[in-house]
């Protein structure tokens, strides 16, 4: 006979949370914008056929960035709104939707200020943000903001494999140059850190599955020096003076790990989908 299936434990709530810091990307938006692994369409498509969203449905995309979600969602016809507490984030998301001609409303703020006067939502998606926020709490602010039988988002991505793998090297070399962000990325690294997916469990969205693409990456070196200033653990604003050092060093030892100077990577891009029961 088969083992009858338990609930899982709820973690330790609240969950470890990661300092405020309102301007943490602010010196981060061109490298953000041009070196962070894109989000594909045909994940883009899944999630809203999933969640069988329709023409001009409202979206939230909270700790939106320079706002490749708001823009990959508003294209397909919903009614976006990009959330940020960074004005140069938020200057990003306006030049890409004219460009794209899309219209996307975007809102200064932050997971701590709902939900405000937001109206509600049928989706709320966050692309590698919500391991910034008090998790519990936010997921209590967007439980008041979306709509019965709306949903959740958390969108990322992880790398499966690299080779050569240059990704122990910039955690070395993040740990030497911005040793004050050191305890944030041990945090995360560590076991007192739940995982997106226990803190969803033990909230009020506690349907989760998963939908993903898993695809190949070829990076330059130039990408990868792009790629960790695009990260708040490295970002010019915390580097500072030590910037220049940090990517001389940085370029020599991807230049003696891959002397032809490519890196190829296969990566998953995920959806996690939370809802309510029943929803």
């Amino acid at each position: 006979m088969d083992a009858a299936l338990s609930p899982v434990a709820a973690p330790t709530v609240p969950a470890p949370i990661m300092p405020f810091d309102a301007a943490r990307f602010q010196s981060t938006v061109a490298f953000y914008e041009r070196y962070r692994t894109p989000y594909p369409a045909e994940l883009i498509a899944s999630v809203a056929r999933h969640l069988g969203l329709r023409y001009a449905d409202r979206v939230l995309d909270l700790g939106c960035g320079p706002g490749p979600l708001a823009l990959a969602f508003a294209r397909l016809g919903l009614e976006v709104t990009a959330m940020d507490p960074e004005p140069t984030m938020l200057e990003a998301v306006r030049a890409a939707a004219a460009a794209a001609g899309v219209v996307i409303t975007t809102v200064e703020g932050s997971s701590y200020d709902l939900p405000g006067a937001l109206p509600r939502f049928r989706m709320v998606t966050m692309g590698r943000s919500f391991h910034w926020m008090d998790r519990p709490a936010t997921l209590a602010g967007l439980d008041r903001l979306i709509e019965p039988d709306g949903a959740v988002v958390l969108m990322g991505d992880r790398a499966l494999w690299a080779a050569p793998d240059y990704r122990p090297m910039l955690e070395e070399l993040g740990d030497h140059y911005a040793a004050e962000r050191a305890a944030e990325r041990r945090l995360r690294r560590s076991s007192a850190w739940a995982p997106h997916e226990a803190v969803l469990l033990a909230s009020p969205f506690t349907e989760v599955e998963r939908l993903a693409r898993i695809v190949r990456i070829e990076r330059s070196v130039e990408d990868i020096v792009g790629l960790a200033l695009s990260r708040s653990g490295t970002s010019p604003a915390v580097l500072g003076d030590r910037l220049d050092a940090f990517t001389d060093e940085l370029r020599a030892r991807l230049d003696a790990l891959a002397p032809e100077g490519r890196f190829e990577e296969v990566t998953e891009i995920s959806a996690v989908v939370a809802r309510r029961p029943g929803g």
